[in-house]
């Protein structure tokens, strides 16, 4: 199944949005400084259970304006904003889950708080932000954008930092964006965390990977403490950070599931 290419109008300058499907929208969101294809799995198994599949490309990637270095999440979210008014129905506003897998869980937290009246549910795929990881591993974060490094080098710290063990990171060997992560980055630092971490008035799935480095599962389960009934909570075994290419179909199913129950909530 193909993808149809919407550019849409953002604050910072155009936004590159990748299409799959039809029916009910779903936003996708990929993780820091990496581009919508990290989604080409699932959004293919979303728009063959009959929703449409929406992935803007981040700023500085596939074609979308990297704009001004210092920002903060309001903005990010802001682009979100603009590309569901741009690409969803008005009717459907207020009824779009967006799914959000490491850093974009935090624009998917942000769009919900900020643009209520656009969102229905958040999936939150290894959602991190108050309990920090250990410093080797932030390190082996700060390592992956580093583009002095060798290649083994690199594959050594993606692994360490995304992937649990056992698990094949050679298939994230590339689609690193550095200038897009310190953009990124910036808008993490600039904006405090409990602006974001409620999710607004969202219903919330969040789907936590067992083996997770970065978003130690310890996020997972304060999140819902905090939220409640709002929340609910999936363990994936055999994941880390990556999530998405580890555990394709276990994601997809967990997804799938939650979004068949908001259509039944929405009747």
């Amino acid at each position: 199944m193909n993808d149809i290419t919407i550019t849409v109008d953002g604050s910072a300058g155009p936004l590159k949005c990748h299409v799959r499907g039809d029916g009910p929208a779903v936003v996708l969101l990929p993780s820091l400084g990496r581009g919508a294809r990290d989604f080409d799995d699932l959004s293919t198994r979303l728009a063959e259970a009959g929703y449409r599949a929406v992935r803007p490309e981040p700023r500085g990637i596939g074609g979308s304006a990297l704009g001004p270095d210092a920002i903060a999440m309001e903005d990010l979210a802001d682009d979100v904003a603009r590309v569901i008014r741009a690409l969803v129905p008005e009717t459907h506003w207020g009824r779009t889950t967006v799914v959000g897998h490491a850093f974009g869980n935090r624009v998917t937290r942000m769009l919900a708080t900020i643009h209520p009246e656009l969102v229905d549910s958040v999936v939150l795929l290894a959602c991190g932000g108050f309990i920090h990881p250990r410093p080797e591993i932030a390190a082996a974060l700060a390592a992956v954008f580093d583009s002095t490094l060798g290649e083994r080098e690199h594959l050594d710290a993606v692994r360490t930092v995304f992937f649990a063990p056992g698990n094949d990171a050679a298939v994230w060997n590339d689609g690193w964006y550095p200038r897009t992560a310190a953009v990124q980055t910036t808008a993490t630092k600039t904006t405090a965390v409990e602006s974001w971490w409620s999710a607004g008035r969202a219903d919330v799935l969040v789907v936590q990977p067992a083996d997770d480095a970065i978003a130690v599962p310890e996020n997972a389960v304060r999140l819902v403490e905090v939220i409640g009934d709002r929340a609910r909570l999936v363990t994936i075994a055999n994941a880390g950070h990556a999530l998405l290419p580890e555990q394709p179909e276990t994601v997809a199913a967990t997804v799938l599931s939650w979004l068949r129950e908001r259509v039944l909530l929405n009747l």
